[in-house]
């Protein structure tokens, strides 16, 4: 179903039922949140509703985001917004100690003796040592698993309020960035924490710019068109907690909120390439490792793995025909020379390698290849660079289509691979039929 539909269907039920919804006894089992590709910026928009009356508010998904901030400079109106003043509960849940004093007369985002964090725009590389935490109302939808059920109010939601300058760089119309990280008030787990569901959610990205993916809040089932669990064949891994800060600003006195995994090798066409095994570790200082960022469309590696995957990569598919570099690719083929499958176009299939030689995630051609002409494909990676913070970024591209759970309490992640090889896909969430 299109996101513009949704959207339309959003403003009806929040203005029908914002009177009554969170005010009845019912429990939803878990909740979700539909996510669509912006075609300009690549990044994964949503929908919340916020504020008294209820607003629908556009947002970008930040995976490792530390909390849900909106910019409260640009029109901000609402009746139960609520300042977090320092040394309350909600200071305490989000880990600040600094307190913030308004120079102009107090307001929305600015009041005297409320605590303040540092969100971050991770599209331009930007934190702002001054966002004011708050509380406001909250509205999201709830399902069964396999339906869109009513939309659930939480009359206390922990927010941060930030200018308009750090909506730089957001897709058109978005007013702030949804966090999806590793904390307490980002978005997981205070609604786990809310309503007494299992501190799980499930990513799944759409490779469509038309038809939404979907964020699921608790445990499975998360059912696609034509009636399958895609829960039901998750493999998992550890999540990995880096001891340090990795946004845009280094902080080395706090863990990330970011996902790392632990990757041991990586194979291409099931033959191992020779990487330096220390990159893939997570050093004293937080450098190094594999982390899963939705800030970053297309998956970065680290200089030297660069070179050796693509070399293994091209050897693999000498048949083909390279053609000139498209940026930020530098490895490239015509279309016409690459045949195709129900897993995108033919090409060798890149493993990234986890705790055992058993347990890998395979990326098919179809989150490998970038279509960037009428008949050039590209190798989806970018060359990071010598020294980069964080050796392997598996970015938004290789997330597509592939049901990501993040299970908050045991640190693991499960994965399924390319829901394609199981003929469904992210888009096939069925948002028009209600539980």
């Amino acid at each position: 179903m299109a996101f513009t539909s949704y959207y339309l269907i959003l403003i009806y039920s929040l203005l029908s039922i914002s009177s009554c919804i969170g005010q009845t006894s019912f429990q939803p089992k878990g909740l979700i949140l539909p996510v669509t590709k912006d075609s300009s910026t690549l990044q994964y928009i949503t929908q919340i509703g916020q504020r008294t009356p209820l607003v629908p508010i556009k947002l970008t998904i930040h995976l490792g985001g530390q909390t849900l901030w909106v910019d409260c400079e640009d029109g901000y109106v609402s009746s139960t917004y609520r300042p977090a003043l320092c040394g309350s509960t909600q200071c305490t849940i989000s880990k600040v100690n600094t307190c913030g004093n308004c120079t102009t007369t107090p307001k929305i985002g600015c009041n005297d003796n409320a605590c303040n964090n540092t969100p971050e725009n991770p599209f331009i590389k930007t934190l702002y040592d001054g966002g004011e935490i708050n509380e406001d109302v909250l509205s999201i939808q709830s399902t069964d698993g396999s339906n869109p059920g009513e939309f659930v109010k939480i009359p206390s939601f922990i927010f941060t309020c930030t200018p308009t300058f750090l909506t730089e760089g957001l897709a058109s119309g978005v007013k702030g960035t949804v966090g999806l990280g590793r904390n307490r008030i980002a978005l997981p787990s205070q609604l786990a924490e809310i309503l007494s569901f299992p501190r799980k959610f499930a990513v799944c990205l759409s490779s469509s710019t038309q038809s939404p993916g979907v964020i699921f809040f608790g445990d499975g089932p998360y059912m696609m068109l034509p009636n399958i669990d895609v829960s039901k064949n998750l493999v998992f891994t550890p999540l990995i907690t880096n001891p340090f800060g990795t946004g845009s600003v280094r902080f080395l006195n706090e863990s990330s909120s970011e996902y790392f995994i632990g990757v041991k090798s990586i194979r291409v066409n099931g033959k191992p390439v020779t990487i330096n095994k220390k990159l893939l570790a997570i050093d004293k200082r937080g450098n190094g490792g594999t982390k899963i960022s939705t800030g970053s469309p297309y998956s970065i590696l680290e200089s030297s793995i660069y070179d050796v995957v693509t070399k293994a990569f091209i050897d693999e598919l000498s048949n083909a025909t390279r053609v000139a570099a498209v940026s930020p690719f530098e490895t490239c083929f015509s279309s016409k020379s690459v045949g195709s499958t129900r897993v995108g176009p033919a090409v060798p299939a890149i493993d990234l390698v986890l705790q055992t030689t058993r347990v890998y995630w395979r990326i098919f051609g179809a989150n490998s290849m970038v279509k960037v002409g009428q008949d050039v494909i590209c190798l989806a990676f970018v060359n990071g660079g010598l020294n980069p913070t964080t050796s392997i970024v598996i970015g938004g591209y290789q997330l597509e289509d592939n049901l990501l759970q993040f299970d908050l309490v045991r640190s693991t992640l499960g994965f399924s691979s390319s829901l394609l090889s199981s003929q469904t896909t992210c888009a096939n969430f069925n948002f028009t039929s209600k539980a």
